[in-house]
């Protein structure tokens, strides 16, 4: 079996570490970096490498791949450390799910992280969509609907990503809120190994079956959002007005693409995990904060974290998790805790219409949930 976990040796003295099929080794905690700040996230890299963090989440998406890259260079040349002990992972933006844009989209990426080749390359999610004028950002209609590319080919853009690979621009490749299917469909196809699938997980949304046949299959699981998010819901509610009320509108139809304005779901009750009074009551136990909870337990379950903070005691605390255990029984109280897909906070429909996709990868609320 490809997969293995393990304590290796490490800038933080106890880093678990896990195998990837690529042959690299995967500090099991990174620093997820969705959603920080440009004034703040120079200076948590720095916080974040100066209290043993080596491995790095960001993507074309966030818009700050260029703030990490002054940080890591910074470190690099001031002689702190070497690029061998980093492990940095961006990702292909949705909005260039194209065979004929990987390459370009991997450069900018790779120019703005001042990197010469990245550890980790995913493809942000199995749904293409259309960038705007300036192939920056997302392009929207006026009401706010996304465009959706309806011709998304997920192994015409693992073999470029593989060229990518033979360049020596990428180490290991991966992908990012891919359901079952469609990690088997690539792992079938793949001439380089599908070393990761990158995904939400965390005690209300803990993906057993997604977890185990990934692991058969030698992926790799990556948690994003393992404290549950607790940004989320007014990050989605201020951008997008993700509310549980939100509305619907008309689809319009062009050739090759869709726009769909129908809106399911809200922000509105998304997992408070943190407060919740089993994490409380562990967090008592163990003398540990309710997020180090939180993470250890996805570190027994074997899967990686990449918390994202940007304060330097939180950062601090999020990878000071190895000198503590859950008893078993403890482990089977927080499984208790999934809600299946009624934890889901990313299901994208923040983005209208997204469901409409023919690779939108999670199952779709009962019809009843709909809003009107």
């Amino acid at each position: 079996m490809l997969f293995y976990w393990g304590v290796k040796p490490a800038p933080h003295p106890d880093m678990e570490y896990v195998q990837l099929a690529s042959g690299q080794r995967m500090p099991a905690v990174g620093l997820g970096t969705w959603q920080a700040r440009a004034e703040e996230i120079e200076r948590a890299v720095l916080d974040a490498l100066d209290a043993g963090y080596r491995h790095f989440d960001t993507a074309f998406n966030y818009g700050n791949e260029q703030d990490i890259g002054r940080a890591l260079r910074s470190w690099l040349d001031d002689g702190r450390g070497r690029r061998e002990d980093l492990f940095i992972v961006t990702k292909l933006p949705m909005f260039a799910n194209k065979a004929e844009l990987v390459e370009t989209y991997l450069r900018k990426s790779l120019e703005r992280l001042q990197l010469q080749y990245l550890d980790l390359y995913l493809i942000h999610g199995p749904f293409g969509m259309q960038a705007d004028s300036t192939g920056e950002v997302l392009g929207l209609s006026e009401d706010g609907c996304p465009t959706l590319d309806l011709t998304t080919d997920h192994v015409g853009i693992w073999k470029e990503m593989e060229r990518m690979v033979d360049l020596g621009l990428v180490r290991s490749l991966g992908v990012s809120n891919f359901n079952l299917q469609q990690v088997r469909r690539l792992v079938k196809a793949a001439r380089v190994p599908v070393s990761v699938n990158q995904v939400e997980l965390h005690a209300s949304l803990q993906q057993r079956d997604l977890v185990d046949s990934c692991r058969e299959l030698g992926v790799a699981v990556t948690a994003y959002s393992p404290l549950g998010s607790p940004g989320a819901q007014s990050h989605f509610i201020s951008k997008y007005n993700y509310r549980q009320a939100a509305g619907r509108g008309p689809p319009v139809h062009r050739a090759g693409v869709i726009v769909v304005c129908k809106r399911r779901g809200g922000a509105d009750n998304f997992p408070d995990l943190l407060g919740h009074p089993l994490v409380r009551e562990l967090s008592l136990r163990y003398q540990k904060t309710p997020g180090q909870v939180l993470l250890r337990f996805l570190l027994q379950l074997k899967v990686a974290a990449i918390p994202k903070s940007a304060n330097p005691t939180r950062i601090r605390e999020n990878i000071n998790i190895f000198d503590f255990e859950l008893k078993a029984e403890e482990v089977e109280s927080m499984r208790a805790l999934d809600r299946g897909e009624k934890g889901r906070i990313f299901n994208f429909f923040f983005w209208k219409g997204i469901n409409k996709h023919p690779e939108y990868p999670f199952p779709l609320p009962e019809e009843s949930a709909l809003i009107n």
